[in-house]
This record gives structure tokens, C-alpha cells and sequence, in this order.
């Protein structure tokens, strides 16, 4: 990804789940019975004869002056909304009604110090509460236009409740309705009976008329600058994206809040259509006896036993025909390594986040979903769009043919790009690195051109994975993070590693392919950096020579650590050549954009169990027979330059959205001291 691009990743930090509403309003109502402790000191007003009670009083009135305004907007607004049209929920209207609680309690501590220390008096405390209930007027308003997509005035009802509610008791409570008493009218009465400033706490008495007027004139102002914020920044996405701002935030906080699947709505009204290829190589088992004998049954001659691993199982010769297993010989499927041209992203489990784990699940035997070749623009923009990645790599394997030679592996460098490759009958398959430098991906361009420069006469699918396996970090890796791109230096090290690899590949030796694998899902979770798929191990022997690939369901690796694991797997097993690969998995990038396998999990800890798994797969090694083949599929992506254009518009949304909450501030500043000169 770009900086930019990293920039609207760092938005995973405010995903978060909403707690149910019973729970949220629990925590509401207790809040305000704190702060009516801390606020209300009836004791210093009433005597303190019965400390107790007067305590309990104290928190009585935080739960009805604080709580209540949040438990009846919570309870409420949902309804009101929907009822117009909208889609808020009840856990999304109790979280609102909360964190508008937590503002208002925030303002007014913070004036009750400002009075304590500066001999103000009581009114310049609730001039900071109008503010304050005006303010989260202006932020219901905005939450509930961007997850209903109704009309301002119509936001207005259900964005007003809290703060309505609140002014209710206010003026019940507060001295405004002696006020409002004209000397023995039937209005009088009206105002009597509806007045309980008797009921309510002395400080109440310096609520005003003019309090409430204030209150309404504020709310105004503050909706019209809610509208000319919204026209302001949904003005450059019509332009540039023909979609609204609204639809992002209501996507974003409908998958923050409750995992709903807005945002790939949004997503999809942004996709492009792309034809990709997906890749498929299959190691199957042979049947006991069936690779024996002649050489229609696998040609590798020998004594007939499991598998036909005749003479000293190394380094048999295999037929002509690359030693072809008749498909009645076939066992199960013993491993399945997947690699489709798309980008497991955006981010959680939103579009093809969770594409590795859905690959691993598909396949008959364990699953290896490494890394490709593509960047951000091939995201996936929903969950659904996997599914014909799935059927491309069924279709692939349909009428594939399974032989039983493949090739020693080969390990090239080239600049800094490093490869290790390896051809089992028709396929290939390659692994890069730009390792020890930091790298992220490679552009889908990069990629194709690199397929290319692999394939050799009798070689068409290719499975060339991107190890992507160090990387610096979001704030250490450059401007472009370490992205490959076409026509820069790295791209042309990748052409000439996987031409030369490709040429190595097809003049190396050639045997028996036997595999073993191994696999632990760990008791590592995804905000450790580790996903579902934890870590798996696939040894290969040809000819000997044994090659060990490594894959941790993670996004990318800290600098050193793909060091270290090579470097345990061989001291554990002895095998001749070793690669490390991640999945890119974007399950791990859910709250954190940055969550590198190794900045969480103890180094060590992961050598540990890459170093006993590889011992495992090595003792599994079998005789197998491998297939593989490519399928084209079209799905709907991101586009070209389309991520680049989503972040650039949402990082511009951020900038525009804290300047105006920075003006905002200032205007509320402002209000307060003028008020505090004028009263």
C-alpha cells in the first residue's frame, strides 16, 4: 500500500464492537449517579444530619438529571428514526446517548473547576451546559444523518431527543418556571403544577429563561454548520468517486459498531470488474501399491510397496511422461496450495479480509493460501465476490493431471530480490523475497510480468507468491512503504530472479516428489497478529534434496524474524532450502493497521513452533502425485487507482472533519466567555 493508502488504514484503530444497549445503559445510569455525587453536594445545602441519605439524594439526582436524558434517547431515538425511515439500531442509539453523556458530564467538570478557581458564579456552569447540550445535538445530527441517509429536518426529531429531554428537566427542576409566573392566571396554576424547582437541587435556580433561548439559537447554529460540513466534503467525492460521504461513514461505523456489511455495499458501488487468475497446485496421496510396477501407474519402478517408493526412495528415475498417476490410484488430497491474483483486503473480515481463511477451508486436504502478487486495488470489495474465487480454483483441478516427478528446488538472487522455485510435474511454483529489505506488496502488473519471465516451454501455471515477509512498519518503510511498483528498481530485480528461476528450474534434476505437512492453529488470536489459519509447514523431497516452505496466517513480519525462522528450521531438520510466507490475512488488521507477525507474539515462542511443525512435516514425508492448473475468473475489485482516490478523499474528509471540530470548539469557547461578560 501507499502512504496514503496507510493513512485510511490507520482508520482500523477506531474499530471497536458496541456493547449491547441493556449493558451501555447500566453504565449510563451508574455514571450519572457518580457524577451526581461528585456534582450535587446537597449536604453543604441541607445539613449534614444524615450524611447518608443526603449522599444517596446526591446520586438520585445524577441518575435523573444525567442518566435519564441518555436512557430515554437511547430507548427512543431507535424508534423515531426508524419510523422515519432510518436504520439506526438500539445498540448504535445506546452507544450515541452514552458518549454524548460522557461529553456533557466532561464539560461540566471541567466549568466547575474553571468557577471554582476563578470565584465564577453558578450561571457560567450552565452556560457551559447549553453549550454542551447544543453540541451533542450537532453530533447526534451527524451520526444519525450518516446511518440513516434521511433529510436534515428529519434527522433533526430523532438527533434532538437527548438534548430536548435534558432542557425538560431543566426548566421542571429550575428556577426558570418561577420565571414564567404572572400573578394568579390560569398559566400560573399550569406552571405550578408543572414546576418542581422544590424537588430539584439549589443550584438549579440559576437556570434562566435565557438559557433556553440560548439553547435553540445554538442548536440552529450548530445544524446549519453540520450542513455546510457535509456539503463541504461530500462536494470532492461526487466529483472524484460519484458516491456519498455519508455511505462511507454509515458503512464504517455500521462495521466498527456491529459488523454489519454496509461498507461493502458502499464498496461495491465503487468496484470495477477484473479478470484474474487463480492458481491451484494439489499433492495427493497414492494408493498402496499403485505407484509400483509400471510405469503407467507412476513409472518409478521398485518393489510395489505404499506409494512405490522402490530403491532407496530418493532418487528414482522417473518415465517420459513424468511418471502420470492413473486418476483410479489417486488418494485424498494430502495438501492444497491456492494462490488467485487478488489482495486479501481491505480490512477485518470486510470484502476479501478473510480470503486466506475461506481458501484454506475450501481445500480437501490442509490448505496454503500464501500471498500473491497484487496491491490494494485488487481488493475484493465483498465477502460474496470469494465465492467465485473458489470455483475458479475447482475448476482448475477439473481433468488435471497428477504426476509424480517434480524438480530439486532452486534458490536465485538477483539484486534485491531472492526466489526459491520449484516445478512439480507441469507447475510451478515460486516464492520471493525482498528480504532483509522492507517490502510490501507487488503491484498485480509486476506480478503478471514476472509470471511470465518464469514460464518455459512445457510450463504455463505458475504459482509465484509473495513472500511478504519484512516489513518496517507503517511509519519506518518510506513514502511508498515499501510497495513495488512497475518501473521501479525492485520491479526489474523480480523479473530477472523469476526468469532465471524459471531457466534453473527447468534444467534441475528431476525425481519422486514425496511431502509431508504439519499444522497448528496456536493459541495466538488476531490482535497478536497471528489469524485463524496460525501456522503450517509443507517439506518437500525430490531427488533427495529437501525444501521446506513455511506459511504464518499473518500481514507481513518484522525485520530479522523471517531470519531467525529460517534459520531454526534448518538447525531442527537439516533441509537444504527454507522460505517463510505470510498470508496477508487482513483479519489481524481489524483495530490496528500496522500488526506485523512478531511485533506482539515472543519471537522465540514462534521459532519454537515453526521448528517443531517442520520437524513434523519431515517425519510425514510420502510419496505424492502433483497437479496444477489456472483458471480465469472475473470479479469485482477496487479498480485501478481507485484506493488511491478512496484514501486520498476520506484523508482530505479527516483534515476537513478536525478543522471544523477545532472551529466548532472554538465557537463553543467563545459563546461561554461571551456569556460570561453579558450575565
Amino acid at each position: 500500500m501507499t502512504a496514503t493508502q496507510g493513512r485510511l488504514a490507520g482508520l482500523s484503530k477506531f474499530i471497536f464492537r458496541a456493547p449491547r444497549w441493556p449493558r451501555t445503559l447500566a453504565f449510563a445510569v451508574l455514571l450519572g449517579g457518580l457524577t451526581g455525587i461528585a456534582v450535587f453536594d446537597s449536604a453543604s445545602t441541607m445539613g449534614s444530619r444524615y450524611p447518608v441519605l443526603l449522599v444517596g439524594q446526591d446520586a438520585w439526582q445524577g441518575i435523573v438529571f444525567l442518566g435519564a436524558p441518555t436512557v430515554v434517547a437511547a430507548l427512543t431515538t431507535t424508534t423515531i428514526d426508524r419510523a422515519l425511515g432510518g436504520r439506526l439500531t438500539y445498540n448504535r442509539s445506546a452507544l450515541l446517548a452514552l458518549l454524548c453523556e460522557l461529553f456533557v458530564v466532561v464539560v461540566l467538570v471541567v466549568a466547575g473547576v474553571f468557577a471554582a478557581l476563578f470565584g465564577l458564579s453558578q450561571r457560567f456552569v450552565f452556560d457551559a451546559l447549553v453549550v454542551a447540550l447544543a453540541s451533542i445535538f450537532a453530533l447526534r445530527l451527524l451520526a444519525v444523518l450518516a446511518v440513516s441517509r434521511v433529510s436534515l429536518p428529519v434527522a433533526s426529531v430523532p438527533a434532538s431527543v437527548q438534548t430536548v429531554v435534558a432542557a425538560v428537566l431543566l426548566f421542571v427542576y429550575g428556577g426558570t418556571a418561577r420565571l414564567l409566573i404572572d400573578g394568579g392566571s390560569a398559566y400560573e396554576a399550569y406552571v405550578v403544577f408543572l414546576s418542581r424547582t422544590d424537588h430539584g437541587p439549589p443550584v438549579f435556580d440559576a437556570v434562566t429563561i435565557d438559557h433556553f433561548l440560548l439553547l435553540g439559537a445554538l442548536c440552529l447554529l450548530y445544524a446549519v454548520a453540520v450542513w455546510a460540513f457535509l456539503v463541504a466534503v461530500e462536494r470532492p467525492w461526487r466529483r472524484a468517486l460519484d458516491v456519498s460521504v455519508l455511505d462511507f461513514i454509515r458503512g464504517f461505523i455500521g462495521y466498527a459498531a456491529e459488523e454489519s456489511r454496509d461498507l461493502e455495499r458502499f464498496f461495491e458501488r465503487l468496484g470495477q470488474e477484473a479478470v484474474v487468475p487463480v492458481s491451484v497446485l494439489s499433492f495427493r496421496t497414492l494408493d498402496a501399491g499403485g505407484a509400483g510396477g509400471d510405469g503407467d501407474a507412476g513409472g518409478a519402478g521398485g518393489d510395489g510397496d505404499a506409494g512405490g517408493a522402490g530403491g532407496d526412495g530418493s532418487r528414482d528415475d522417473v518415465t517420459a511422461d513424468g511418471g502420470t498417476v492413473d486418476p483410479d490410484r489417486l488418494g485424498e488430497e494430502k495438501a492444497r496450495f491456492v494462490l488467485p491474483m487478488i489482495h486479501p483486503g481491505p480490512l477485518g473480515e470486510i470484502g476479501g479480509g478473510d480470503l486466506p481463511r475461506r481458501v484454506a477451508l475450501s481445500a480437501e486436504g490442509i490448505g496454503f493460501p500464501p500471498h500473491a502478487t497484487a496491491g490494494h486495488d485488487f481488493n475484493l470489495v465483498s465477502e460474496t465476490e470469494v465465492d467465485c474465487v473458489l470455483d475458479a480454483a475447482d475448476r482448475a483441478l477439473a481433468g488435471a493431471t497428477f504426476r509424480r516427478d517434480g524438480t530439486v528446488p532452486v534458490s536465485i538472487e538477483a539484486g534485491e530480490s531472492s526466489m526459491l522455485a520449484q516445478r512439480f510435474g507441469d507447475a510451478g511454483l515460486a516464492v520471493s523475497t525482498f528480504a532483509p529489505g522492507s517490502a510490501d506488496d507487488v503491484d498485480f502488473a509486476v506480478g503478471q510480468s514476472a509470471r511470465a519471465e518464469f514460464r518455459t516451454d512445457g510450463l504455463e501455471d505458475v504459482l509465484l507468491v509473495d513472500g511478504h515477509n519484512c516489513h518496517a512498519g507503517l511509519s519506518g518503510a518510506g513514502p511508498d512503504l515499501g510497495h513495488v511498483t512497475p518501473g521501479s528498481k525492485r520491479s526489474y530485480d523480480l523479473y530477472d530472479a523469476a526468469g532465471t528461476a524459471g531457466e534453473a528450474a527447468a534444467e534441475a534434476d528431476r525425481g519422486r516428489t514425496e511431502l509431508g505437512v504439519a499444522w497448528d492453529p496456536t493459541e495466538w488470536t488476531p490482535e497478536e497478529g497471528i489469524g485463524p489459519l496460525g501456522v503450517r509447514v509443507a517439506v518437500t523431497r525430490v531427488a533427495g534434496v529437501e525444501a521446506a516452505y513455511v506459511l504464518i496466517d499473518g500481514n507481513n513480519m518484522v525485520p530479522g524474524l523471517r531470519g531467525d525462522l529460517l534459520s531454526a528450521v534448518r538447525e531442527a531438520t537439516g533441509v537444504d532450502h527454507v522460505e517463510v510466507m505470510t498470508t496477508d490475512n487482513h483479519v489481524v488488521n481489524r483495530t490496528r493497521a500496522d500488526n506485523r507477525v512478531g511485533e506482539e507474539i515472543d519471537a522465540d515462542a514462534l521459532c519454537e513452533t515453526v521448528r517443531s511443525l517442520a520437524v513434523d512435516a519431515r517425519d510425514d514425508l510420502e510419496p505424492v502425485a502433483v497437479a496444477g492448473g489456472t483458471e480465469r475468473t472475473t470479479v469485482t475489485v477496487f479498480g485501478n487507482d481507485r484506493t488511491e482516490t478512496l484514501a486520498t478523499q476520506a484523508n482530505a474528509a479527516l483534515s476537513l472533519g478536525a478543522a471544523l471540530a477545532a472551529a466548532v470548539t472554538l465557537f463553543a469557547m467563545s459563546v461561554s466567555v461571551l456569556l460570561f461578560f453579558l450575565t
